[in-house]
């Protein structure tokens, strides 16, 4: 569109739907308050993640029919309390891992049925990954405020991107039978920006020495940023699905403009699990 030139009238409509102005207005309050913690970091920041996985794990539980529903969410927010605490006490990971043992145990033990079972479980591992991987991230010296602000950057952008690239351009579908209104040009416009976003933070936080992982090969940022990206929106279309095996439009009305938080953190969620796994591996290496 040349400079001057009047906005398509579909754009038009969609910048100024209400639908859009909430949506706007959830995402720039939610966004000042977790990068407001995240400098900030310490226990703000876990505080903050350790509430998003309380409520990750009741939408969960809601959605897929876990009863009893009131029990099996009180003993995860336990575990999840317990496994935060842990976190930031600095205990061993023996310690860690007894906690996280006992809530299995416990949330599997009260559960109704096989497939219930299974459910609590998985409610109890996919919220301890949002409570506790980006505090991880955040606390740890050698990564600091750049491994969740590099999170942030590649999940944000790709979701924003993808959505007016998506609108704009349409085209063909991504994945019509999981999530009909997902496009290709949506897609790559979305991976396009994650991995732009991803580099230019690296580059950014070099320039200011926020982390030792800053001197990582540009070329190998971009490589991860980009799988990250795509991480980011197969979590994305993963919720799209079962959601529809649920048969509900939202995971929850906790956002407004948004759904749920699970609506909110599924391709956040994605990326999370990947960051655990370089986690476990520094770990690892460093034994």
């Amino acid at each position: 569109m040349a400079p001057g030139e009047a906005a398509p009238a579909s754009q038009r409509g969609l910048l100024a739907s209400r639908e859009f102005q909430t949506r706007l207005v959830s995402a720039v309050l939610l966004g000042a308050v977790v990068l407001s913690a995240l400098v900030l970091g310490g226990w703000p920041f876990a505080v903050i993640w350790l509430a998003a996985g309380i409520v990750f794990a009741a939408e969960w539980i809601g959605m897929s029919a876990v009863v009893p529903r009131r029990l099996v969410l009180a003993l995860t927010a336990a575990t999840l309390f317990g496994l935060v605490l842990c976190l930031h006490g600095d205990a061993a990971p023996g310690m860690t891992l007894g906690v996280g043992a006992v809530g299995a145990v416990l949330v599997t033990a009260v559960a109704r049925g096989g497939a219930g079972r299974g459910r609590a479980l998985a409610g109890l591992a996919s919220s301890a990954v949002i409570a506790l991987v980006p505090t991880a991230l955040r606390d740890d010296p050698a990564i600091g405020i750049l491994g969740p602000a590099w999170m942030f950057a590649v999940v944000w952008s790709t979701d924003i991107i993808a959505y007016f690239t998506g609108r704009t351009f349409g085209g063909p579908k991504l994945m019509p039978k999981v999530s009909p209104k997902k496009t290709w040009s949506g897609a790559l416009g979305g991976l396009a920006a994650g991995t732009l976003a991803g580099v230019a933070l690296v580059v950014v936080a070099r320039d200011h020495g926020w982390s030792d992982l800053a001197t990582t090969s540009l070329a190998l940022v971009a490589l991860i940023s980009a799988t990250a990206s795509v991480l980011s929106q197969a979590g994305d279309l993963v919720e799209s699905a079962l959601k529809r095996r649920y048969g509900v439009k939202d995971s929850g009305r906790a956002i407004p403009g948004h759904g749920g938080v699970m609506d909110r953190l599924d391709g956040f969620f994605a990326v999370a699990v990947l960051a655990g796994f370089y986690l476990i591996a520094r770990r690892f290496v460093a034994a």
